[in-house]
């Protein structure tokens, strides 16, 4: 299994503005000096964390996903982050794994942020997904999701996992403890991906984007300002370490609810 080249885009996002958003990741994705594998933006990323659906979702063919095709095509790496789709009459935070072939995954974020009013709006996943790039299993998660440990257990013997986000900054310290947690329980390098400065709703975003190794190490971690950093990950390490200390044997088993 080769080395995974990561590029983590932290950015703010302009609220409920598609096209404003798109050319400024237009710009940071144009940017990339570095030769990456997998490209990360944040959760709603054309848009914010807006309730507003029924004026902002799209179809599986609409201008996101293309400039997503677009993106994956001319980079030739994975672009991936969620935005408001809009499927059978339903609207859902939909993760994209967009691969430069111009083929595709999705996930629907299971836990809906009640408190925002999230479950209100959007109707829930009902499964994870796995994908697979340069021989690397990685789950892909939302936001909320990271606060479920039972969802992102490492049943599956994943290598990687991630959550692209709008995690308020109030909430800092569980963003940054949860992931570290969620390494170290999964023995897998985990990767969060938030956005910067204030949404429509005047709530602060912090940032906080980081990599946090399977040791619960952090490898990078930027706050307050937009950046765009691409790392290595070194498959050889992650397994050594777990043939070293082999906890994941000893898990226990659960059922998942959905």
């Amino acid at each position: 299994m080769e080395n995974l080249r990561v590029s983590l885009l932290q950015a703010e996002l302009a609220w409920e503005d598609k096209t404003a958003n798109l050319q400024r990741f237009d710009e940071k994705i144009e940017a990339l000096t570095a030769t990456t594998d997998l490209i990360l933006l944040p959760e709603m990323f054309t848009t914010g964390f807006s309730m507003n659906a029924p004026a902002l979702a799209e179809s599986m063919d609409g201008p996101t996903m293309q400039w997503l095709a677009g993106q994956a095509a001319k980079s030739r790496a994975v672009v991936a982050g969620s935005f408001i789709a809009l499927e059978k009459g339903r609207y859902y935070n939909r993760f994209v794994w967009m691969r430069p072939d111009g083929s595709w995954a999705v996930y629907d974020k299971r836990h809906l942020f009640a408190y925002a009013g999230e479950d209100r709006t959007y109707s829930p996943g009902e499964k994870r997904l796995m994908v697979e790039l340069k021989g690397w299993k990685i789950c892909p998660l939302i936001c909320y999701d990271l606060r479920f440990p039972v969802w992102s257990r490492n049943t599956e013997n994943y290598d990687l996992l991630l959550y692209v986000a709008n995690f308020p900054e109030r909430r800092r310290q569980a963003w940054t403890a949860l992931l570290t947690a969620r390494a170290i329980e999964n023995q897998a390098y985990t990767i969060g991906v938030n956005r910067v400065g204030k949404d429509g709703q005047d709530i602060a975003y912090s940032g906080d984007s980081c990599v946090v190794d399977y040791e619960g190490n952090a490898l990078y971690h930027l706050a307050e300002v937009e950046g765009v950093h691409t790392l290595e990950l070194s498959a050889d390490a992650q397994q050594a370490f777990r043939e070293k200390f082999p906890f994941l044997k000893d898990q226990d088993v659960f059922r998942y609810g959905g």
